[in-house]
This record gives structure tokens, sequence and C-alpha cells, in this order.
């Protein structure tokens, strides 16, 4: 797990994976027969098909996992030092309270603390109490002097929650689960086939938390035949939460998609994956989203269309600092992407 560590712990918001970019060109570069970054940020690495299984033009899949989480840029800095922030990405303003941060400077990282601009509970008056928080009500306390503060902060300078890594259980817990899992995932799959049945391109894309930006144009750039794009999902089975809108459900093993907000899944690709899980003996389960989305989404709408799936894995408390997934759901779409990487040119794609 100390890769997953790693990277869930590193910083990087959409336009800002640069850590992230470096880790996984890293633990990929080893692996494949060519390794760019495109103008946008993409990490694009290809490992062409096993001989063994080379027809005369392979066909090409592209696999997504975006590198960035949802954080903040800096907005202004007043007289007194405090950093007003915009948003990156979805933000739910109860997650937002009485967290720790890591705002990157123009030299060194520095610890904050982010809480909203509003009286504590002992002196709020009635109006304080039924006011509902925004995001914009949050500031960062760097608690330096506003001098030292604009000197090594700048406008625009990242921030990001700051969280450790832990094994809570039989989960593993921190920030940014959504989406360094994924990386993870297409690391360890690329690492592991023993085989490859496509041209296969591992993208690690940018920007996905602000529109799937990077998978647009790294997929225009692939020019895919078949794109799986590697994603958390909401795992809310919890109290006081019906089974029927709990979307999935920790320790029942990865998720299949059927659809989302961005996307349909194609029927050829999901039947093919429910077919590998059960060949192989892996645990899966069918997973729809009512809202949200995944760079399948971007992929599959790009020149003439290409046909996409989803590969997610379950997490609770998405888009918090203590994100939770399983460890043995995690490792079920390490393997289920794996079988995909070894045997996903056998998809029937037709639709007639």
């Amino acid at each position: 797990m100390e890769l997953l560590k790693e990277l869930c712990e590193s910083a990087g918001v959409p336009g800002r994976e640069d850590r992230l970019r470096e880790i996984v060109r890293r633990e990929m570069a080893p692996l494949v027969d060519d390794i760019r970054v495109d103008a946008l940020g993409n990490l694009i690495a290809l490992k062409k098909a096993s001989k063994a299984k080379k027809p005369k033009k392979p066909k090409k899949l592209m696999i997504a996992a975006h590198m960035d989480e949802i954080g903040f840029v800096v907005s202004h800095i007043d007289d007194r030092g405090w950093l007003r922030l915009v948003p990156l990405g979805g933000h739910d303003p109860r997650n937002m309270v009485a967290q720790r941060v890591v705002v990157s400077g123009v030299k060194n990282d520095l610890p904050g603390l982010l809480y909203p601009g509003i009286r504590p509970p002992h002196i709020a008056t009635a109006a304080d109490r039924d006011r509902k928080l925004a995001v914009k009500d949050f500031v960062v306390d760097l608690y330096l002097p506003a001098a030292k503060v604009k000197r090594e902060v700048e406008v625009g300078s990242m921030v990001t929650l700051q969280r450790d890594f832990a094994e809570i259980g039989d989960g593993i817990s921190c920030k940014a689960m959504d989406n360094r899992i994924a990386l993870y995932m297409m690391i360890r799959a690329m690492q592991q086939a023993k085989t490859f049945g496509c041209d296969t391109y591992a993208v690690a894309t940018v920007q996905e938390e602000i529109g799937l930006r990077g998978a647009q144009v790294s997929a225009f750039g692939v020019d895919p035949d078949l794109g799986v794009a590697l994603d958390t999902t909401l795992a809310v089975d919890l109290p006081g939460v019906p089974e029927y809108e709990q979307v999935t459900q920790l320790g029942a093993g990865a998720a299949i998609k059927l659809l989302d907000s961005s996307s349909i899944s194609h029927p050829g690709l999901v039947a093919h994956l429910k077919a590998l899980a059960k060949k192989r003996k892996i645990k899966y389960q069918m997973e729809i989203l009512p809202l949200g989305g995944t760079d399948a989404g971007a992929m599959q709408r790009v020149r003439a269309g290409v046909p996409v799936a989803t590969i997610s894995v379950p997490t609770r408390y998405i888009h918090s600092s203590v994100e939770l997934v399983d460890k043995k759901d995690l490792k079920a779409g390490v393997n289920l992407l794996t079988a995909f990487v070894e045997e996903g040119q056998k998809a029937d794609l037709k639709l007639v």
C-alpha cells in the first residue's frame, strides 16, 4: 500500500497535477514502449499488443484514470494574511469545516487551517445559527504575519486538504481516494498483465473534476477503438439510507457501471466485463450513478464515438478528507482491469 499512500497524500488539483504525473511516470516508464505528455498535461503511456496475440492491426484500448483531486486556489490575501479561495471541483461545505490544509507556496508547502469566517456557537446569533454555510464563507488561517504570507503565497497558489493515509479495519482511508485509487489500479494492472490484447494506452488524465477536460483531448489524440475509465463511485451503505439508494456497497466487489449522468456504458463491454469477472472468479456488483460522471463521458464523444465502460471502486464519504475503500474491492478492481487488458480485444462491440 506504500504506492497508494504516496499517491493519496500527494497534492494535485485540476491543472496542477505535476507531482502525480512524476509518480505515474516513475512507475509506468519501465513497463511501456512509449511515454509522453500532451499539451494539457495528460501522461500517455503505450504498451503495444503482445506479439502472440497481435493481429495485423491491433485495436487501440484507452484506459483513463484522472490524477486531479478536488481542492482550491487562492483568490485573495487580505491585510491580515487570511486566504480566500476559489473551489476546483465539487465541495460540500459540511465536509470543509475545521480541516487542515496544505498551501503550496512560492517555495514551500505551508500548513494551514480551513474554517468558515463565522461566529462560533458560544457567541452566535439566531441568524448565525440558521445560516447555511457556503464555500465562499471559508478562509485559510496560516497564522503567520501578513507580510510573510504575501511573500510566500500568491494568488493562484494550490490548496489541498491534508490527511494521513490510514488503514481502518478492513479498509483504507485518506483524502483524494478519488481518484488516486484509479491511478493505483492502472499501474498495478499494467504490472500484473501477462499479455496485452490491444495496443494499450494507459492515460493519467488531468482536470477531470472540472469537466473531464483531459480525457477529451487525450482521447482525441489516441483515437481509441474502445475505452475504459477507472474511478471511485458512491457507496452510500450508511445508516438511514435505504438499500435502493445506496448505489454500491463496500465489500461487495468492484463495480461495473451501467450508466451515470455523463455516459451510458456500451452493452458489449459491460457483458464482456461481467463474463471476465465470472470466468476469473472476481467479485463484482453493478452500478447506476444518478448524478456524477467519469472520463468515460469524454472518451465516448470524441471523433465518431468510442465504445466505453467504467470500472469503479465503491467509496464511502466521497469528496471528503476521509474517503473509505474496502481492500478486497480494490483488489477486485485491479484483477478485473488486468483481465480486460489481457482479453479486452475479444469484446463484441457490434450493435445490430
